[in-house]
Parts: structure tokens; C-alpha cells; sequence
């Protein structure tokens, strides 16, 4: 294999690791550990390695360490890019852009703790704190895949002329980053404030006497349907308009994945958001991210069927 290979497979490596620490991230969260450390950072408790740690020190301890391995791993990776790959190549600004992201993801981590936004804390500046944090993680695990997708002879998407579909992936993306904040205050708000049924989890979120973060509950499974039908939609349009099989395939993934997460959206609201469908919750909206973003990316890239291009381009068949 060559250097560009070993290069590609190492990249999904630290993409697949990135999002074991994003899964024990939420952990913290959904178990209340997130003040495991008190609010010292990057010292835990002002010590390096605490005596006697309780047992959420210890988990958020762990989620800091993981943490400093994956930053280790995205910067060997921006070395090794700078070393065999071409300036202004697609995987080397990727992997810059993965760079940057993760320095703001430690940052936006250690703000959470310096500012006590964890824990039992139920102020509405956490549910800001929380969905920054989730902007800044998808787009950090976005970056991640595409170093290792255009290293592997991923062409460079173009906006300009895609047409329909241009349209329809941008609203994808940008909408579902939407979803993915509105779900992390959702998820704050299950955590802080859980009900004991789903008649008692109802009446708190249509309650005027309930917590904010409890009446927002409501917004992400609204949206998550509206965000489904036009994520399918996208998908078919993308499948039927470009050539490329992997754009298909990524296609069928997508639409393959929003009706996952709808089902298990919907055990997890039934459930009462039990910690585990959480966090499966959470990696099956990291994948649907994750194909989405690489649709885009091969969509763009990719020819149009020549009968799309006619249909775009109606004066072509004239002129």
C-alpha cells in the first residue's frame, strides 16, 4: 500500500476513534459526571491524577484523556498531510480545517467545565454551552471524514452549477446541523428534568409551569420529522441525478439511516431516554451526518445524468 493509502486508512482510523470519544462525551452528560473533576481544568481537582477518585472523576477523567489521545492523533495526521500532500489539495485543507476544529472542540470543553456548565446546572447558557458543542462536533467529525474521502480520490465538490440538488444538500446539511443542537438541548433537558411516565413527560413539556429546557423538548422530534422527509427527499433527487454508484450508495445510506433514527428517536421517547438509546441515539445522528456529508461531497463532484443537465439547463437543447 502506498503512502497516500496508509495515509487514508489511518484517517477513518481517527475518525472511528473520535467518535468512540464523542459517545463517552455524551456518557459524562447523560450519567452527570461532567463535574467529576470540579471545576479545574486541565487539572482534575487540582491534582494530575486524583487520590481516590470517586467513580464519576473517574469517567470524566477518562473522557479527558481520550480526549488529549485524539487530539494527539488529528495533529500526526495535519503532519503527516503537510508532508505528502500538494498545497491546495482538497485532504490537506480538510485536514487543516479537522485541525482547527479540534483545537475549538477542547477549548469549547474546557468551557464547559471553567464555567460549572455541567452537572445539575439548568441554566439556559448551558443549553447555548451544549449546542455550540454540538455544531463545533459535527462539523469536527465532517473535516475528519473528508481528509481520509478525498485522500482516497474523492474529487473536490463544486457548488456553483449543481442545480436542484446543490439546493437540496445545502438545506440538508444546514438543517441538520439544526436538528443536531435542537437534540443536544432535547437531551439536556431528558437528563436534568426525567419523567417517571410518558403521560408525566407530556404534561411537562405542554406545562407553563415547567423548566424551559423541559417545554423546548417538544421542538426536536417536530423538526426531526419535517428534517426526514426533506433528508429522503434529498437523497432520491442525488440518487436519480448523479452518475456516480458511490453516490448512490451514499445515497441509499442516508434515507436507510434517517428511517433508523426516526425509529429509534421514537423508542427512545416511549422509553423515557434511557442512557443506552442515548447514546445509540447519538452514533446513529453522527452517521447520518457523516453520510450526509459525504454525499455531498461525492454529489458534487460527480457528472449529472445528461437528461438532469437538459432539464437544468433548458437552453442547452436550443443552443
Amino acid at each position: 500500500m502506498d503512502s497516500g493509502g496508509r495515509f487514508a486508512r489511518y484517517g477513518w482510523g481517527v475518525l472511528a476513534y473520535n467518535l468512540l470519544v464523542i459517545l463517552w462525551g455524551a456518557y459524562v452528560r447523560a450519567s452527570g459526571s461532567g463535574a467529576g473533576c470540579g471545576a479545574h481544568w486541565p487539572l482534575c481537582n487540582g491534582e494530575v491524577i486524583p487520590r481516590a477518585p470517586a467513580i464519576e472523576t473517574i469517567i470524566e477523567l477518562t473522557h479527558r484523556l481520550t480526549s488529549g489521545v485524539a487530539l494527539l492523533l488529528v495533529v500526526a495526521q495535519l503532519v503527516w498531510a503537510r508532508r505528502i500532500l500538494a498545497r491546495g489539495t482538497a485532504a490537506r485543507a480538510a485536514a487543516h480545517a479537522a485541525m482547527a476544529l479540534m483545537l475549538t472542540e477542547a477549548l469549547v470543553g474546557a468551557g464547559l467545565v471553567l464555567f460549572e456548565m455541567v452537572a445539575d446546572n439548568a441554566s439556559i447558557a448551558r443549553a447555548y454551552w451544549l449546542a455550540a458543542h454540538l455544531l463545533n462536533t459535527f462539523l469536527l467529525i465532517g473535516a475528519l471524514a473528508l481528509v481520509p474521502w478525498f485522500a482516497s480520490g474523492g474529487g473536490t465538490p463544486r457548488l456553483r452549477g449543481a442545480g436542484a440538488e446543490g439546493t437540496l444538500l445545502l438545506a440538508s446539511l444546514l438543517g441538520t446541523l439544526v436538528l443536531g443542537m435542537t437534540g443536544a438541548v432535547t437531551a439536556l433537558g431528558d437528563t436534568l428534568f426525567p419523567a417517571t411516565s410518558l403521560a408525566e413527560g407530556f404534561a411537562q413539556d405542554f406545562s407553563s409551569a415547567s423548566h424551559l429546557l423541559v417545554r423546548l423538548r417538544v421542538i426536536h422530534p417536530t423538526f426531526a420529522v419535517l428534517m426526514a422527509f426533506l433528508l429522503v427527499l434529498t437523497a432520491g433527487v442525488v440518487a436519480a441525478r448523479r452518475r456516480s454508484p458511490r453516490t448512490r450508495m451514499l445515497a441509499i445510506a442516508l434515507a436507510s439511516l434517517v428511517v433508523a433514527q426516526l425509529v429509534i428517536g421514537l423508542v427512545n421517547l416511549l422509553l423515557l431516554a434511557p442512557v443506552a438509546l442515548q447514546l445509540l441515539h447519538l452514533l446513529t445522528a453522527d452517521l447520518l451526518w457523516l453520510a450526509l456529508v459525504l454525499l455531498a461531497a461525492a454529489a458534487l463532484a460527480a457528472p449529472r445524468t445528461p437528461a438532469a443537465a437538459e432539464i437544468a439547463s433548458p437552453g442547452a437543447r436550443s443552443g
